[in-house]
């Protein structure tokens, strides 16, 4: 990542990596150290404007992000992150199966079946 700081920016990254540590562990840092600065645009952006709002819990950003994900669909590596950020944030895989079964009537089987594939593949790589 480019190590060139305008102004707040180091604080917005810095930020940003803490809240990425605290959701993700070192499985986030793999995923966008080597993206450059597109990574760090993550880091910056996404957790260190976005995660770190006040207002939603990092367990409730998850349930949104996890569910988002899978609406989506066609993210599973972006989905299998925050299935691991899920779990270290507190949800049971029993939650995040519900969270899957939730998004059925708006994306349909398709997806919810890539979805639950992405969890039962998490779970059994942490056991």
């Amino acid at each position: 990542m480019s190590e060139e700081k305008q102004p707040n920016e180091a604080t917005r990254f810095e930020r940003g990596l803490q809240k990425l540590a605290e959701v993700d562990g070192q499985a986030g840092e793999d995923v966008v150290a080597p993206l450059g600065d597109l990574g760090r645009y993550i880091v910056e952006f996404a957790f260190g404007d976005i995660y770190s709002r006040d207002g939603l819990s990092l367990r409730e950003r998850e349930i949104a992000t996890i569910a988002m994900l899978t609406v989506l669909g066609a993210r599973e590596p972006q989905l299998r992150v925050h299935i691991g950020g899920g779990l270290n944030v507190g949800l049971t895989a029993a939650e995040i199966e519900e969270i899957i079964i939730q998004t059925i009537p708006y994306a349909g089987f398709p997806t919810a079946i890539n979805a639950l594939s992405l969890l039962k593949e998490t779970l059994s790589k942490n056991t």
